[in-house]
């Protein structure tokens, strides 16, 4: 049996203020994406690699990672994500029983944290996803009004990848209704009943949407960031 990733790069990234997909925005040269796929590829425990890219980028996006990942698939990307994710399953050979779901924008991913998520499913959980204990002070409000404030002992920032044993993966897929706005493919797992396994995530794994977060990326990469 094979572990896939699968990485949805179909998204516009306005708040990124580009002229381009989110994926192909450049940093240090490169697009965003090339950065995260050579990570995971780095990481040694990825079999295959599909990446879900918009439908006028895909001929690039295969340009691109073919150097990198030999025999890498691209498919259009849907109208949501979810849509996309599906898309990327689809087209999975038969013999994958692990699957990665992975955002581009997260680039700076070390390789290690690829390798404790497959590890983690192998060892029997059907969701798993990386974590960092949550920082900052969080309230819930209603309007302009704080309600109360959150214990945040209990909570934890989710990054990608997350990682699923396929068969409950596909079924989570199946079941959400099309079009669904979701962010978090754990989240339909959760839906269903599966339990969720945490693993430690790691700093670098922010996710770039803004200006200010390529300047971050910029500076780790100018200090050796693997």
């Amino acid at each position: 049996m094979r572990s896939a990733l699968v990485v949805p790069a179909a998204g516009r990234g306005d708040r990124l203020g580009a002229d381009r997909p989110k994926a192909l925005v450049l940093l240090a040269g490169e697009p965003l994406l090339v950065h995260a796929v050579r990570r995971a590829a780095a990481s040694g425990v990825i079999d295959v690699v599909v990446v879900v890219a918009p439908a006028a980028a895909c001929d690039e996006v295969h340009a691109l990672l073919a150097p990198l990942v030999p025999g890498v698939v691209v498919v259009p990307g849907g109208a949501e994500r979810q849509d996309s994710v599906r898309r990327g399953l689809d087209a999975l050979p038969d013999d994958v029983d692990v699957v990665l779901v992975h955002d581009a924008a997260r680039c700076l991913t070390p390789p290690a944290v690829f390798a404790d998520v497959v590890a983690a499913v192998r060892a029997g959980s059907p969701a798993v996803v990386p974590v960092l204990p949550v920082s900052d002070t969080v309230k819930r409000v209603a309007g302009d009004t704080v309600v109360e404030t959150v214990d945040r002992s209990e909570l934890v920032a989710v990054q990608t990848p997350q990682g699923f044993a396929a068969g409950p993966l596909r079924a989570a897929h199946a079941a959400a209704a099309p079009g669904t706005a979701a962010t978090d493919d754990a989240g339909l797992l959760e839906s269903l009943g599966h339990p969720v396994r945490v693993v430690p995530g790691h700093q670098h794994a922010f996710k770039v949407t803004r200006p200010v977060d390529l300047v971050l990326a910029r500076a780790l990469l100018a200090e050796g960031a693997p």
